[in-house]
């Protein structure tokens, strides 16, 4: 179970395509986020080493789901508003992007 208080939230501007890179337990990720017509989707980066590609964004649904993939922890997509998937239009202010560090030591 993950407690709130050991959830950060990953800053996100307003954009339809983003690319950031963040510091998370010890490991540099790059997250990519494009919208498409069909929802929001997100790419997650180690280095070099693309971990994962096209996942779509949901509200409250972890989008990492497993240690072996390499991230020293998960994501999510949390409105703060209803239960709506995440758009750009409200990202950073009503769709915010939590990480969690389940699997770091």
């Amino acid at each position: 179970m993950v407690s709130a208080s050991s959830l950060l939230t990953v800053p996100l501007s307003a954009l339809p395509s983003q690319t950031l890179k963040v510091s998370l337990s010890g490991t540099l990720v790059q997250i990519t986020l494009r919208q498409r017509s069909t929802g929001l989707y997100a790419d997650f980066d180690a280095g070099t080493t693309r971990l994962l590609s096209g996942v779509l964004c949901q509200d409250r649904t972890w989008l990492v789901r497993d240690a072996a993939i390499g991230l020293p922890g998960d994501f999510l997509f949390a409105d703060t508003q209803g239960q709506q998937g995440p758009d750009t239009t409200g990202l950073g202010s009503r769709f915010l992007l939590l990480y969690a560090p389940i699997w770091s030591s």
